[in-house]
């Protein structure tokens, strides 16, 4: 499979990742990707950029450089039950790629009930492009209740390569979620969510889950350099030349 883009990358501005957003772009051209994603993490985890960086990065990091397209966007933080998240709309809107992940740093574990709650209010949020990490047996959800609103509202669901050492427990649920996305024809990415340029396009495991869970290559949007730069635009609305 052919990976074109990486879209969960973090950079020095998340203070517990090592790389440079330049560091990040050399490791992307090496690897032959056409997008990066700079998504670092948002609100109260610890050592995150303040709104400040959020609300400048579109006027400040360049859309494109080096023939490598820059997503200039975050990794924001869903805090409760009602789905709502620790960045403001004003910044939101500003950026081109939005992820909501669960962190408990952050959230507390909640019932299987209220995970679900959670999940369908970010999925009707329409400044939420990319659902993040969603395995993690802490919040864990009510997959067939829940990922047809994901389709239903245009969501594109992260199989994340770091779950298999950084959510171990979560591999499972990734791959009955990763199969579900299949069933009901959700668009997934596949991710690194490197916070090293080493590991920037390293897509392995995600690779291995959803192979597991046999999903189509033509649910995978990251595989297909047309079909995702026809994505990115209609959620951007930026021009791509491919």
């Amino acid at each position: 499979m052919n990976i074109i883009a990486d879209t969960h990358v973090h950079t020095l501005a998340s203070e517990h990742a090592f790389s440079t957003v330049m560091e990040n772009l050399t490791a992307a051209k090496a690897k032959g990707l056409k997008f990066l994603a700079v998504t670092d993490h948002t609100g109260a985890i610890p050592g995150a950029p303040s709104e400040t960086y959020f609300g400048c990065l579109t006027d400040n990091l360049p859309k494109e450089h080096d023939g490598i397209y820059l997503l200039r966007g975050c990794e924001v933080n869903v805090i409760d039950e009602n789905g709502t998240l620790d960045l403001p709309d004003w910044i939101l809107k500003r950026l081109d790629l939005v992820i909501a992940s669960v962190h408990g740093v952050i959230t507390a574990p909640m019932t299987v009930e209220q995970s679900t709650n959670l999940w369908l209010h970010v999925a009707k949020n329409p400044l939420v492009d990319i659902i993040g990490h969603c395995g993690d047996e802490r919040w864990k959800f009510d997959y067939e209740k829940v990922i047809p609103h994901f389709a239903e509202y245009g969501k594109i669901v992260e199989i994340n390569s770091a779950s298999y050492f950084s959510r171990p427990s979560s591999v499972k649920n990734c791959i009955e979620i990763a199969r579900l996305c299949a069933k009901y024809g959700v668009e997934i990415v596949l991710s690194s969510d490197a916070h090293f340029a080493g590991r920037v396009g390293d897509v392995a495991d995600s690779v291995r889950i959803i192979t597991e869970a046999k999903v189509p290559e033509e649910l995978i949007l990251n595989a297909d350099l047309c079909r995702f730069a026809e994505k990115m635009t209609k959620l951007t609305g930026r021009t791509f030349s491919i």
